[in-house]
């Protein structure tokens, strides 16, 4: 593995390495004004919620690598103390990097970028209208991370006003991840686009407790044919099934029963695997634990 030093690489090359490792992150859309009156808009990255009661955003606006100055952004959350963190759907990517061109603080983004400014029912900042989700902010604090070139300073918000656009939302008034299809910033130029095929359900009961791989027969654990994440839905489990309700099981399954009565272990597997892939996990449990059986 290339293994490195972060005291030992030039901060440029550390803070692309950092973004291609921590990837994908979601994009805050930071809408700021002036205290003369001028809007600003701006993207973040380094950004997360990290609480909901109270309901805290953080994001980072850092010191530029390249000549050590801060960005209009930062400037505008000490003077006002107010943000506005709107989301980036795939259909407004375009105009959000053209907001990361550094201008000057007086050129208002929304105006350079195409953006239509929705007054905020909190805070002074506008918010961007055409963004499906916009969260007024009130800035709790702002913690400095260093000096140096590429030092972030975390500005932590606290949501006091949240909007949703209802064409987003589920029947049952939940966010609908294709429909409000999130881009996420990666490494250098690449993003990710959070929408059909790329989003994926992974359902993990977390009151009961799964077997484990600890629990789990060696022969499996020893599989060239099961991947980890077979094996993680096997684990997920509260319990393995025995040898007679693995039977049972698979009955009425006639593809099953031919692989049994050849009696192959990595045939057993293969078919295990395709099962759990299918969402049949307690049927691909089944057909796991009889293979490993098979000597």
């Amino acid at each position: 593995m290339l293994t490195i030093d972060p005291g030992q690489i030039a901060t440029k090359d550390l803070h692309q390495f950092i973004l291609g490792a921590v990837a994908p992150r979601p994009i805050a859309f930071a809408s700021t004004i002036s205290i003369d009156g001028v809007p600003n808009l701006a993207p973040y990255s380094f950004f997360n919620a990290f609480s909901s009661n109270p309901p805290i955003l953080i994001f980072s606006s850092n010191r530029r690598v390249s000549n050590n100055t801060t960005k209009d952004t930062l400037k505008n959350v000490e003077d006002t103390g107010e943000v506005v963190i709107n989301v980036v759907p795939h259909a407004i990517v375009r105009q959000m990097a053209l907001a990361s061109v550094e201008y000057g603080p007086e050129v208002d983004e929304f105006v350079k970028c195409g953006f239509t400014p929705l007054p905020s029912e909190l805070v002074k900042p506008f918010r961007v209208a055409e963004s499906p989700v916009h969260m007024e902010c009130k800035v709790e604090n702002i913690l400095p991370l260093g000096e140096g070139g590429g030092a972030g300073n975390l500005i932590i918000c606290r949501i006091v006003r949240m909007h949703i656009s209802e064409s987003v939302l589920t029947d049952k008034g939940r966010i609908d991840p294709h429909k409000i299809d999130l881009m996420g910033r990666m490494g250098r130029f690449y993003y990710a686009r959070a929408s059909g095929a790329a989003v994926e359900e992974v359902v993990q009961e977390v009151t009961a407790f799964g077997v484990g791989f600890d629990g789990l027969p060696p022969a499996l654990l020893h599989s060239t044919v099961l991947t980890g994440n077979n094996l993680g839905r096997i684990a997920s489990l509260p319990a393995l099934p025995d040898a007679d309700a693995a039977h049972q099981t698979l009955a009425a399954d006639a593809r099953a029963q031919a692989l049994l009565a050849g009696g192959k272990a990595e045939a057993m597997q293969l078919y295990a695997r395709e099962l759990i892939e299918q969402d049949a996990v307690a049927e691909g449990a089944a057909m796991a634990v009889l293979s490993a059986l098979v000597q």
